[in-house]
Parts: structure tokens; C-alpha cells; sequence
């Protein structure tokens, strides 16, 4: 008899299962004055949800996760919050190392690691190292991310390879820009899923989502769950993915 949050529960297809699944995490605040709490409240309910649905993506056989935990612009952000943002994933990440390691999960940065708090930067690296050789659930934490400037970092590589004689202009390619990425050696993201109901992408993954399917959920980040995750992925699996091809006769195929 499969467990109520099992996958076979909820009749979605092992055959497609998306292989990348990438979620901007967003609502925390918004929860949190909703139920008349600090904003720090909301970050640290995400962080359940975060764990959940991880522990999801890897029971259920998902390779790659993404989560934009924190981008290039969220320095705007008050001093205070920041500063508990970064002790926060401190935190998460000495709760739940070992467990992730114990379940073969590696965890790996999207971003900057150098701006940020020495010992969120020592955890980051000590997680990264652990987790090195594991061969489950990849989990990318985009930390310190903005993905215009992670393509002018790959821009910037290229020219510098240019100049050096080492590639020759004709040679950039979408696989040359793709090894340059924070991403390189993954599968682009299937589906990008964000929360709160924005409707936008917000600098995240620009290059990589060209064709990932969007499900966008008014659920604010700290009460997202297994379900609303298998409402994505039950949503995903219905479309027919055409990469710029014609549908099926009498799928409503156009031109465009």
C-alpha cells in the first residue's frame, strides 16, 4: 500500500519525471505579516518547506533541484534581515548536512561565494566537499545569484579565451556559453516553479529556462508542501513540451 505522499498516490508518470526542477522560493514575508509575525518568522517556516521538498525531489527520483535562495539584488534588503538570512542557512545547513550526506544528496553553489559571511562561506565549501562524490539528488542552493551576471561572467571568459588564442570567435557556440555557467554539466531545468503568484522570473536562470515549462502557484513559500510539489509536477507531465516544433495533429499546433 503506498504512503499518502507517495508519487504512485497521486498518479504521476516515473517515465516523466522531470529531470531538473528549479523553484523561486518567494512569500516569506508575506506569510509572515499575514499572520501578524516578524518577517524573520517567514524565512524560517521556508526552511521547512525547503526540507520537504528536497526530501521529496529525492524519494521520488528527481536529479536535479534548484532553489534561488538568495540573489545578487536581495543585498538591497535591510541590514538585519540579511544578516538572519545568512545565519539561517547556517543554521539549515548544520541541521540537515549530515542527513542529506547519510541520503546521498550533493549539494552544489549557483553564485558569488565571496561576498558572503566567513562561515557561511566555510559551511557552503564543507558541504560542497562532503557531498563531493555522492550520486543522488544533485541540490543547487543559487546563493548570491543573478543570472545577467553570471552570462557576463561567461561572456567575459570566452573574450579572455579569444584574446588568448585559445578559441576562435566562430567557435562560440550555445555549448561553448553553456560550460561557462554556474550549471555547466546539468540538464536545463524541465520546470521552474515559483510561489507566491508572481509572475515573473526575477534574473534566474535566463540561459538555462529557454524552454522549461512555468508553473506559477498563489501558495506562499512557508505552506508549500509535497502536495502543492505534486500539483507541479502533475501540471508538468499533462503538457506536451515542443521546443519550438509543431504539436500533435489537433493539439492546437501553430506556426509561432
Amino acid at each position: 500500500m503506498p504512503k499518502k505522499n507517495d508519487k504512485i498516490t497521486y498518479n504521476l508518470k516515473s517515465e516523466q519525471m522531470p529531470r531538473h526542477v528549479a523553484i523561486i522560493m518567494d512569500g516569506n514575508g508575506r506569510w509572515a505579516r499575514k499572520k501578524l509575525m516578524p518577517r524573520t518568522l517567514g524565512h524560517r517556516a521556508g526552511m521547512t518547506s525547503l526540507k520537504e521538498v528536497v526530501k521529496a525531489c529525492d524519494e521520488w527520483g528527481i536529479p536535479v533541484l534548484t532553489v534561488f535562495a538568495f540573489s545578487t539584488e536581495n543585498w538591497k534588503r535591510p541590514h538585519e534581515e540579511v544578516s538572519f538570512l545568512m545565519r539561517l542557512l547556517v543554521e539549515f545547513l548544520h541541521k540537515e548536512l549530515k542527513e542529506l550526506h547519510d541520503n546521498n544528496v550533493r549539494i552544489n553553489l549557483l553564485g558569488d561565494l565571496d561576498p558572503l559571511p566567513l562561515d557561511c562561506q566555510d559551511l557552503i565549501r564543507e558541504a560542497i566537499q562532503l557531498t563531493r562524490n555522492n550520486s543522488g539528488l544533485i541540490f543547487n542552493i543559487a546563493l548570491n545569484y543573478g543570472s545577467r551576471l553570471e552570462l557576463v561572467r561567461a561572456a567575459r571568459r570566452l573574450a579572455e579565451l579569444a584574446v588568448e588564442g585559445q578559441l576562435a570567435p566562430e567557435d562560440i557556440d550555445e555549448q561553448a556559453v553553456s560550460e561557462l555557467l554556474f550549471t555547466a554539466g546539468l540538464p536545463d531545468p524541465d520546470l521552474v516553479i515559483r510561489t507566491a503568484g508572481e509572475m515573473r522570473i526575477s534574473n534566474f536562470l535566463l540561459w538555462q529556462i529557454a524552454y522549461a515549462e512555468l508553473w506559477v502557484t498563489g501558495c506562499l513559500w512557508p505552506d508549500f508542501n509535497r502536495e502543492e510539489l505534486m500539483k507541479a509536477i502533475k501540471a508538468y507531465q499533462q503538457r506536451e513540451r515542443r521546443f519550438g516544433g509543431l504539436g500533435q495533429p489537433g493539439e492546437g499546433e501553430t506556426d509561432a
